[in-house]
Protein backbone atom coordinates (compact mmCIF):
# COMPACT_ATOMS: atom_id res chain seq x y z
CA UNK A 1 0.00 0.00 0.00
CA UNK A 2 1.37 3.29 -0.93
CA UNK A 3 2.04 5.98 1.78
CA UNK A 4 -0.12 8.77 0.31
CA UNK A 5 -3.41 7.38 -1.60
CA UNK A 6 -5.93 9.05 -3.74
CA UNK A 7 -8.81 7.31 -4.91
CA UNK A 8 -11.17 8.44 -7.72
CA UNK A 9 -11.53 11.85 -5.35
CA UNK A 10 -13.65 14.75 -6.63
CA UNK A 11 -15.08 17.79 -5.23
CA UNK A 12 -17.64 19.72 -6.05
CA UNK A 13 -18.84 23.42 -5.12
CA UNK A 14 -22.54 24.93 -5.21
CA UNK A 15 -22.81 27.71 -7.64
CA UNK A 16 -24.65 30.61 -6.45
CA UNK A 17 -24.70 31.99 -9.81
CA UNK A 18 -25.91 29.20 -12.14
CA UNK A 19 -27.74 27.28 -8.84
CA UNK A 20 -25.86 24.63 -10.17
CA UNK A 21 -22.71 22.82 -9.07
CA UNK A 22 -19.32 23.42 -9.99
CA UNK A 23 -16.32 20.32 -10.23
CA UNK A 24 -13.76 21.76 -9.02
CA UNK A 25 -11.88 18.13 -9.12
CA UNK A 26 -13.12 14.96 -11.40
CA UNK A 27 -11.71 11.21 -10.19
CA UNK A 28 -8.48 12.36 -9.08
CA UNK A 29 -6.24 9.37 -8.09
CA UNK A 30 -2.69 9.27 -7.08
CA UNK A 31 0.10 6.91 -5.15
CA UNK A 32 2.66 8.71 -3.44
CA UNK A 33 5.07 7.29 -1.46
CA UNK A 34 7.12 8.00 1.77
CA UNK A 35 9.92 10.34 1.30
CA UNK A 36 8.66 11.76 -2.03
CA UNK A 37 8.75 15.60 -3.11
CA UNK A 38 5.66 15.82 -6.00
CA UNK A 39 4.84 18.89 -7.15
CA UNK A 40 1.29 19.62 -8.27
CA UNK A 41 1.57 21.98 -11.50
CA UNK A 42 -1.06 23.65 -13.65
CA UNK A 43 -2.89 26.83 -14.33
CA UNK A 44 -5.55 28.23 -11.91
CA UNK A 45 -8.59 26.42 -11.80
CA UNK A 46 -7.14 23.03 -12.43
CA UNK A 47 -7.91 22.18 -9.00
CA UNK A 48 -4.02 21.41 -7.09
CA UNK A 49 -4.91 24.05 -4.31
CA UNK A 50 -8.12 22.37 -3.61
CA UNK A 51 -6.41 18.79 -3.66
CA UNK A 52 -3.85 20.03 -1.06
CA UNK A 53 -6.37 21.18 1.63
CA UNK A 54 -8.35 18.11 1.24
CA UNK A 55 -4.96 16.05 1.79
CA UNK A 56 -4.11 17.80 4.44
CA UNK A 57 -7.67 17.33 6.18
CA UNK A 58 -8.82 20.93 5.80
CA UNK A 59 -12.04 19.96 3.50
CA UNK A 60 -12.88 16.43 2.45
CA UNK A 61 -14.17 15.04 -1.22
CA UNK A 62 -17.29 14.80 -2.12
CA UNK A 63 -16.43 11.26 -3.46
CA UNK A 64 -13.27 8.98 -3.40
CA UNK A 65 -10.94 8.47 -0.51
CA UNK A 66 -7.40 9.61 0.97
CA UNK A 67 -5.74 7.82 3.08
CA UNK A 68 -2.29 8.39 4.57
CA UNK A 69 -0.55 5.62 6.48
CA UNK A 70 -3.30 3.39 5.97
CA UNK A 71 -6.00 6.18 7.65
CA UNK A 72 -8.65 8.46 6.58
CA UNK A 73 -7.71 12.19 6.80
CA UNK A 74 -10.28 13.45 8.60
CA UNK A 75 -8.97 16.42 10.13
CA UNK A 76 -5.80 18.46 10.23
CA UNK A 77 -2.58 17.04 12.37
CA UNK A 78 0.31 18.32 13.58
CA UNK A 79 2.32 15.33 11.67
CA UNK A 80 1.46 17.07 8.63
CA UNK A 81 2.42 20.88 8.32
CA UNK A 82 1.20 23.19 5.88
CA UNK A 83 3.02 26.27 4.67
CA UNK A 84 1.08 28.90 2.82
CA UNK A 85 2.05 31.88 0.38
CA UNK A 86 1.47 34.42 3.30
CA UNK A 87 3.98 33.10 6.06
CA UNK A 88 1.29 33.42 8.62
CA UNK A 89 3.77 34.47 11.14
CA UNK A 90 2.73 36.18 14.06
CA UNK A 91 4.22 39.96 13.73
CA UNK A 92 4.14 40.47 18.02
CA UNK A 93 6.32 37.32 18.47
CA UNK A 94 10.17 37.27 17.99
CA UNK A 95 11.75 35.30 15.17
CA UNK A 96 12.57 32.43 17.14
CA UNK A 97 9.09 32.40 19.33
CA UNK A 98 7.58 32.08 15.53
CA UNK A 99 9.42 28.92 15.35
CA UNK A 100 8.33 27.46 19.04
CA UNK A 101 4.90 27.84 18.46
CA UNK A 102 4.14 24.24 17.22
CA UNK A 103 6.76 23.10 19.99
CA UNK A 104 4.67 24.75 22.61
CA UNK A 105 1.48 22.96 21.35
CA UNK A 106 3.55 19.87 21.75
CA UNK A 107 3.83 20.73 25.51
CA UNK A 108 7.81 20.73 24.75
CA UNK A 109 9.66 22.11 28.12
CA UNK A 110 10.83 26.08 27.48
CA UNK A 111 14.83 24.49 27.14
CA UNK A 112 13.98 21.97 24.63
CA UNK A 113 11.83 24.29 22.12
CA UNK A 114 14.52 26.75 22.47
CA UNK A 115 17.18 24.28 21.68
CA UNK A 116 14.71 22.82 18.88
CA UNK A 117 14.03 26.50 17.56
CA UNK A 118 18.38 27.15 17.40
CA UNK A 119 19.04 24.31 15.40
CA UNK A 120 16.19 24.91 12.30
CA UNK A 121 16.71 28.60 12.32
CA UNK A 122 20.46 27.21 11.58
CA UNK A 123 18.70 25.23 8.84
CA UNK A 124 17.79 28.02 7.22
CA UNK A 125 19.98 30.41 7.86
CA UNK A 126 18.74 32.42 10.08
CA UNK A 127 20.50 31.97 13.55
CA UNK A 128 21.42 35.90 13.54
CA UNK A 129 17.85 36.99 13.08
CA UNK A 130 16.33 35.04 16.18
CA UNK A 131 15.29 38.09 18.05
CA UNK A 132 14.03 40.41 15.12
CA UNK A 133 10.18 40.21 14.90
CA UNK A 134 8.42 39.40 11.58
CA UNK A 135 8.33 43.23 10.04
CA UNK A 136 12.16 43.76 10.06
CA UNK A 137 12.68 40.21 7.87
CA UNK A 138 12.55 40.45 3.84
CA UNK A 139 9.86 38.05 2.72
CA UNK A 140 12.06 35.36 1.87
CA UNK A 141 13.80 35.59 5.33
CA UNK A 142 9.69 35.42 6.62
CA UNK A 143 9.33 32.09 4.62
CA UNK A 144 12.46 30.82 5.92
CA UNK A 145 10.98 31.39 9.42
CA UNK A 146 7.66 29.78 8.32
CA UNK A 147 9.94 26.82 6.57
CA UNK A 148 11.75 26.68 10.33
CA UNK A 149 8.29 26.21 12.21
CA UNK A 150 6.94 23.53 10.33
CA UNK A 151 10.14 21.71 10.32
CA UNK A 152 10.81 21.81 14.00
CA UNK A 153 7.63 19.54 15.11
CA UNK A 154 9.38 17.27 13.02
CA UNK A 155 6.48 16.30 10.59
CA UNK A 156 5.71 13.49 8.46
CA UNK A 157 4.39 15.40 5.58
CA UNK A 158 5.16 18.93 4.62
CA UNK A 159 2.45 21.16 2.30
CA UNK A 160 3.38 23.68 0.71
CA UNK A 161 1.18 25.88 -1.47
CA UNK A 162 2.46 28.37 -3.56
CA UNK A 163 5.34 29.54 -0.93
CA UNK A 164 7.42 31.17 -3.40
CA UNK A 165 5.12 32.67 -5.77
CA UNK A 166 5.81 36.48 -3.92
CA UNK A 167 9.06 36.39 -3.86
CA UNK A 168 11.17 38.09 -6.41
CA UNK A 169 13.12 35.59 -8.77
CA UNK A 170 16.57 35.36 -7.22
CA UNK A 171 15.08 35.31 -3.53
CA UNK A 172 12.80 32.06 -5.50
CA UNK A 173 15.47 30.59 -6.55
CA UNK A 174 17.53 30.38 -3.59
CA UNK A 175 14.66 29.07 -1.55
CA UNK A 176 13.81 25.90 -4.13
CA UNK A 177 17.72 24.85 -3.87
CA UNK A 178 16.99 25.60 0.28
CA UNK A 179 13.78 23.45 0.55
CA UNK A 180 15.27 20.76 -2.48
CA UNK A 181 18.05 20.17 0.30
CA UNK A 182 16.28 19.89 3.31
CA UNK A 183 13.81 17.23 1.33
CA UNK A 184 16.97 15.37 0.25
CA UNK A 185 18.39 15.41 3.54
CA UNK A 186 15.59 14.81 6.14
CA UNK A 187 13.83 12.31 3.71
CA UNK A 188 10.38 14.59 4.52
CA UNK A 189 7.59 13.37 2.27
CA UNK A 190 6.42 17.25 0.50
CA UNK A 191 3.13 17.80 -1.54
CA UNK A 192 3.86 21.33 -3.36
CA UNK A 193 1.34 23.30 -5.40
CA UNK A 194 3.31 25.47 -8.41
CA UNK A 195 2.48 26.94 -11.63
CA UNK A 196 6.20 27.61 -12.17
CA UNK A 197 6.95 25.01 -14.76
CA UNK A 198 10.92 25.19 -13.80
CA UNK A 199 10.40 24.99 -10.22
CA UNK A 200 8.60 22.05 -10.60
CA UNK A 201 11.55 20.18 -12.45
CA UNK A 202 13.90 21.91 -9.54
CA UNK A 203 11.77 20.52 -7.01
CA UNK A 204 10.30 17.09 -7.88
CA UNK A 205 10.58 13.98 -7.99
CA UNK A 206 7.94 13.69 -9.99
CA UNK A 207 5.48 16.14 -11.66
CA UNK A 208 1.78 15.60 -11.37
CA UNK A 209 0.31 17.62 -14.54
CA UNK A 210 -2.79 18.95 -13.97
CA UNK A 211 -5.48 20.26 -16.27
CA UNK A 212 -8.81 22.55 -15.50
CA UNK A 213 -12.36 22.44 -16.20
CA UNK A 214 -12.99 20.02 -14.54
CA UNK A 215 -9.42 19.50 -12.38
CA UNK A 216 -7.82 16.66 -13.37
CA UNK A 217 -4.62 14.49 -13.87
CA UNK A 218 -3.11 15.01 -17.31
CA UNK A 219 -0.16 12.54 -16.88
CA UNK A 220 2.55 11.91 -14.48
CA UNK A 221 6.03 13.22 -15.32
CA UNK A 222 9.44 11.73 -13.49
CA UNK A 223 12.38 14.40 -13.07
CA UNK A 224 15.29 11.82 -13.23
CA UNK A 225 17.60 14.81 -12.65
CA UNK A 226 20.49 14.33 -9.43
CA UNK A 227 22.83 16.61 -7.86
CA UNK A 228 23.65 20.26 -9.55
CA UNK A 229 22.02 19.05 -12.91
CA UNK A 230 18.87 20.13 -11.18
CA UNK A 231 20.33 23.69 -10.49
CA UNK A 232 21.43 23.91 -14.02
CA UNK A 233 18.51 24.91 -15.90
CA UNK A 234 20.23 25.34 -19.05
CA UNK A 235 21.77 21.79 -19.27
CA UNK A 236 19.78 19.28 -21.98
CA UNK A 237 18.42 17.01 -19.95
CA UNK A 238 16.83 19.89 -17.95
CA UNK A 239 15.74 20.89 -20.71
CA UNK A 240 14.33 17.85 -21.87
CA UNK A 241 12.35 17.73 -19.20
CA UNK A 242 10.89 21.17 -19.78
CA UNK A 243 10.30 20.36 -23.14
CA UNK A 244 8.09 17.38 -22.11
CA UNK A 245 6.29 19.58 -19.77
CA UNK A 246 5.41 21.79 -22.60
CA UNK A 247 4.07 19.06 -24.66
CA UNK A 248 1.92 17.60 -21.70
CA UNK A 249 0.74 21.30 -21.65
CA UNK A 250 0.59 21.02 -25.35
CA UNK A 251 2.11 24.74 -25.79
CA UNK A 252 2.49 26.38 -28.81
CA UNK A 253 6.13 27.27 -29.71
CA UNK A 254 5.65 31.11 -29.16
CA UNK A 255 4.19 29.83 -25.73
CA UNK A 256 7.61 28.53 -24.49
CA UNK A 257 9.51 31.79 -23.22
CA UNK A 258 7.30 31.68 -20.31
CA UNK A 259 7.94 29.47 -17.67
CA UNK A 260 4.51 30.12 -15.64
CA UNK A 261 1.39 28.05 -16.88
Amino acid sequence: MSYISIQNVSRTYHDAKSHGRFTALDHVSLDIEQGEFICLLGPSGCGKSTLLDMLAGFSQPSTGTIRIAGEPVTEPSIRRITIFQNYGLLPWRTVAENVELGLETLGLPPEERHRTAAHYLAVVGLEAFRDRHPAELSGGMQQRVAIARALAVDPDILFMDEPFAALDAITRMKLQDEIAAISREQHKTIIFVTHDIEESIVLADRIVVMTPNPGKIKTILPVDLHGTARRDRTSPDFLHIRERVFEAFALKPEDKTEYYI
